[in-house]
């Protein structure tokens, strides 16, 4: 009996949890969802997953590219929401807004690294592997995320 490639399912169903993680750690855990749904169903049905060979690096970057999507589209939303309303923002009590904006300011490279690094506990070779990028480009994107995250909170 030979063994196929794996189904659509077997492929979500082994990276999903680890893309849920991912996602929210970009964009919060109200999105998390939502964010890897919309990558998986739009990478799975293009043209180029059938000639995918490293599904996990390929998701990863997927989940990645949509909370980009998702990040300009909750900005602009708010920004029409703050314009209509005339008023400032307003940050629960338990949140500080110098570590939000701080944090907003990231690109969502340096997010998706510092959360993998961080948050996962995943080390360069295999954050640069999830993210099917070079390992110095992971490097680079830390360097900057800390040097802009302690700018940002030192001042």
């Amino acid at each position: 009996m030979s063994v196929g490639p794996p189904t659509n399912a077997e492929i979500y169903g082994k990276y999903a949890d680890d893309l849920v993680r991912f996602a929210t750690g970009l964009v919060g855990p109200s999105d998390a969802q939502d964010v890897v749904s919309a990558a998986v169903i739009k990478v799975m049905w293009s043209k180029r997953w059938d000639d995918v060979t490293n599904y996990k690096a390929y998701l990863y970057q997927a989940v990645l590219n949509e909370s980009r999507m998702h990040h300009r589209s909750t900005m602009r939303r708010r920004a029409r929401e703050q314009r209509a309303s005339g008023s400032d923002i307003v940050y629960p009590k338990e949140v500080r807004p110098e570590v939000l904006e701080a944090v907003g300011k990231l690109s969502p490279q340096q997010r998706a690294a510092v959360f993998l690094t961080y948050w996962e506990g995943l080390g360069v070779d295999e954050v640069a592997f999830r993210l099917g990028v070079r390992e110095g480009s992971v490097k680079r994107h830390l360097a900057r995320a800390r040097a802009k995250l302690r700018g940002a909170l030192d001042a």
